[in-house]
């Protein structure tokens, strides 16, 4: 069972999401927060796997709770998904290097939820459906410089080369396809990339992949 935090300071906001998510056989709501510092002591509290936290709230903002979330130890397990109204929202690229592992636009279409909470607990999340390369490629322009990229040392060719295709936004699948191997080899190269590059998830590979210089600005045609 999937088990959901809802953090968004309108009602009728959470109200659907509850009302979606709860009819689901596979996923339930584990509670419900109106502003940062709530969801916090929730989080604590009820450990859920997903926490789908809106970026403006009252007390607390949701980048704060989600940069303490992610910066936990102990909550090392809690995904957290930013929820915004605009695709492009400006707080979305901080929120990726926050920790967050994606966002959802909140008129996503039902199904496209569902998948993406689903797909964030297995590991295979970046963005919601819906939002286009057009985003990474906007992450990347304001990404900071490359930083020193002793750390991809560490990684095979192989490694690498699934790290870059990662990076421009590609799904297991695709990398399969662009590689000529199966889907669970694709999926298991990544899943080794990040354990050797401690990253929390897909979202943070991406970030890495920016920040060493192994992707750049502009490789999205």
């Amino acid at each position: 069972m999937i088990r959901v935090l809802l953090a968004d300071d309108q009602s009728l906001v959470r109200a659907g999401f509850r009302a979606l998510l709860d009819a689901q056989p596979d996923i339930e709501v584990a509670g419900e927060a109106a502003d940062g510092e709530e969801a916090l002591r929730l989080v604590a509290e009820r450990r859920p796997d997903v926490v789908l936290m809106d970026i403006r709230m009252p007390r607390l903002d949701g980048l704060a709770a989600t940069r303490r979330i992610t910066r936990d130890p102990g909550l090392e397990d809690v995904k957290v998904v930013m929820l915004t109204t605009f695709e492009l929202d400006e707080y979305v690229f901080e929120a990726i290097r926050s920790g967050a592992s994606g966002f959802l636009v909140k008129d996503t279409e039902p199904d496209e939820l569902l998948r993406a909470v689903r797909a964030v607990v297995a590991g295979d999340a970046l963005l919601s459906p819906g939002v286009t390369r057009r985003l990474i490629a906007e992450f990347a322009a304001r990404s900071k410089e490359p930083a020193a990229a002793d750390a991809l040392a560490r990684l095979t060719d192989r490694e690498r080369e699934v790290m870059a295709l990662v990076g421009i936004g590609l799904s297991n699948e695709e990398i399969a396809r662009r590689l000529v191997v199966s889907p669970l080899t694709a999926k298991t190269h990544v899943s080794r990339t990040m354990v050797k590059l401690g990253a929390r998830d897909r979202a943070q590979l991406v970030v890495l992949a920016y920040e060493s210089g192994l992707v750049r600005p502009g490789w999205l045609g």
